[in-house]
C-alpha cells in the first residue's frame, strides 16, 4: 500500500519511512503542509500519516480538503499536540486514528493494520479465493496446503485486488498503490498486464482462477461472494 508521511521533523519522517518500507509499504514524504497538500491532490494514497503541528499549515486543513473532494484516503494523525480538542476535531473531520508522540514504530504499524482491517472489512486474516487461501498477515498464498511461489510484488498486487474485492481497479490505480507515484511519461499500462499474467500462470498451475477477472479497457477485479 502507498503511504504519504507529512512530517516536518525530517529525521522522524525518514525513520518512519525506512521502517514502513521494511514492512512492504510504499512511502512518499512531505516535509511541509503545502507539499503534502499538493501530493494529496495529484497522487493516490491508501494512508496519510499526518503531523497537524506543521509550521506552514494547519494539518487538519489537509483532512478537510481531502474529505471535501471525496478523496478515499485514511488519515492517522501523529502529533505532539495532546489536547483533547485537537484529537476530537481531527476525528470529527474524518481522521481514522490518532497517535501522540513519542510512539513506538511497532505501535504505528499496529494502528495502520487496524485501520486497514476496518477499511477493507477484514474479519479474518485468511481470505478464501476459490481453492486458494490468502494469509494477509503472513503474506502467503496457499492452495491445498501448498504455497504458491509469488514474488513480493505479485503478492502485493493480488493482495491489493483482494482487499478491494468486487471493485474494479484501473491499471494506473494498481501501479500507483503497488509501485508508488509515477509521471505520465513513465507510465506503461502493459506493465500491470504482464504481472497479472504471471500471477495467473502461477496460480493456474494449482487451481482455476476465475475470480481474477479482466475488465476490458479498464483494469482488473477480484470477484468474491459477499
Amino acid at each position: 500500500m502507498n503511504i504519504l508521511i507529512v512530517e516536518d521533523e525530517k529525521s522522524l519522517a525518514n525513520e518512519i519511512a525506512a521502517f514502513l518500507k521494511g514492512e512492504n509499504f510504499i512511502c512518499d514524504l512531505a516535509y511541509t503542509g503545502l507539499e503534502g497538500s499538493e501530493k494529496i491532490e495529484v497522487n493516490l494514497y491508501d494512508f496519510v500519516l499526518l503531523d497537524i503541528g506543521l509550521p506552514d499549515y494547519n494539518g487538519l486543513d489537509l483532512i478537510h480538503e481531502a474529505r471535501e473532494k471525496n478523496i478515499d484516503v485514511s488519515f492517522i494523525i501523529i502529533t505532539a499536540r495532546g489536547a483533547v480538542e485537537d484529537k476530537v476535531l481531527g476525528l470529527n473531520l474524518g481522521a481514522d486514528d490518532y497517535l501522540a508522540k513519542p510512539f513506538a514504530l511497532v505501535e504505528l504499524l499496529s494502528r495502520i493494520q487496524a485501520v486497514a482491517r476496518r477499511k477493507f472489512h477484514i474479519n479474518n486474516q485468511n481470505i478464501s479465493l476459490g481453492d486458494f487461501f490468502l494469509d494477509i498477515q503472513a503474506r502467503r498464498l496457499l492452495c491445498n496446503n501448498r504455497e504458491v511461489d509469488l514474488t513480493r510484488k505479485e503478492h502485493d498486487l493480488l493482495q491489493y485486488l483482494t482487499l478491494n474485492r468486487n471493485k474494479v481497479l484501473t491499471r494506473r490505480q494498481l501501479y500507483e498503490h503497488i509501485w508508488g507515484n509515477i509521471l505520465d511519461d513513465q507510465y506503461d499500462s502493459n506493465f500491470i498486464d504482464v504481472h497479472i499474467k504471471n500471477v495467473r500462470k502461477k496460480m493456474n498451475f494449482h487451481a482455476p482462477t476465475l475470480f481474477l477477472e479482466t475488465v476490458r479497457g479498464i483494469g482488473y477485479r477480484v470477484s468474491l461472494d459477499q
